[in-house]
């Protein structure tokens, strides 16, 4: 399988001009390297009606390209069952009673950093295990052997991020985001995966996970955010970010596009011109701030 890189949206609405610009550095990524550029469809528990046409048709008319037809999470149960399933029989899980309040309201492990679950379900005995299946659902965590896994990124070298249990499985029956992004990466030969920094400090968790079902890990590369005047990530309710609040402004998709290359260093004109001069290593290393329409 030749290797990939990948572009996976959450269909929860339009794609505003952050999401944008980062799709287009993928895509830079991908192909500078002689990858597939794929997409994939992540809609496990965030679909809104329509948003999935919109989000396509968005990056089509910014010039992305794209390897076979996009993939969807909610058509990739087997996998992940059979994923959790090995984890499973390595003793590598447990299931957990939890409420979000409970988890807050718990003391932290020692050494723990701040959020990280505190085990309070690791060890139940048979009694304490039944009782509790009788009160609610329960979701399915794994049960880590560390607390700390290192990963390389090519923008930011090497870096150290915390590893707790984290949740497989919701007590609702999904899957949960750390685990379907390991097992889909993996199953599309995906090995490189560009995405926004502000996912960075959960990439230990699921490098960890990977090495653990002998997954080799992806090259990653986390890349700025965009972001407002008060330096927040950009967000819908910030105005005029998507192609289509911009178009009623007055403003092309073209020059959206040109914005979003002039913003990485890199021509304007199409995507093919900005490939032939990008280069990773002259990226900004600091967030954009959207100047607006």
């Amino acid at each position: 399988m030749t290797p990939a890189g990948r572009f996976a949206p959450s269909p929860s609405g339009e794609l505003h001009v952050g999401n944008l610009r980062t799709a287009i550095l993928a895509w830079l990524f991908a192909r500078s390297t002689g990858r597939r550029f794929l997409l994939r469809v992540e809609d496990l528990d965030r679909a809104r009606s329509g948003a999935e046409v919109l989000q396509l048709r968005d990056l089509a008319a910014i010039g992305l390209t794209w390897d076979g037809e996009p993939v969807r999470q909610t058509a990739r149960g087997p996998l992940y069952d059979a994923a959790i399933g090995r984890l499973l029989a390595a003793g590598l899980t447990y299931e957990c009673f939890c409420t979000r309040r409970e988890i807050q309201e718990a003391p932290s492990a020692p050494h723990a950093p701040q959020g990280a679950y505190p085990g309070t379900c690791r060890n139940l005995d048979p009694a304490e295990l039944e009782f509790k299946r009788s009160i609610r659902p329960a979701a399915i965590r794994l049960k880590a052997g560390i607390r700390e896994y290192t990963v390389t990124d090519v923008l930011h070298g090497t870096y150290k991020g915390s590893v707790d249990d984290f949740v497989l499985r919701r007590n609702d029956g999904v899957v949960a985001y750390n685990l379907a992004v390991v097992v889909d990466d993996a199953a599309q030969g995906i090995d490189q995966v560009v995405r926004g920094d502000d996912l960075l400090s959960s990439t230990p968790r699921q490098a960890y996970l990977a090495s653990l079902l002998d997954i080799p890990a992806p090259e990653y590369a986390h890349v700025p955010l965009v972001v407002n005047h008060d330096g927040a990530r950009l967000a819908k309710r910030d105005g005029a970010v998507t192609l289509g609040a911009l178009a009623a402004a007055g403003v092309t998709v073209a020059a959206v596009r040109d914005r979003l290359l002039a913003s990485l260093g890199l021509p304007g004109g199409s995507l093919e011109r900005a490939l032939a001069e990008f280069r990773p290593g002259a990226l900004p290393r600091e967030p954009w701030v959207w100047p607006g329409s």
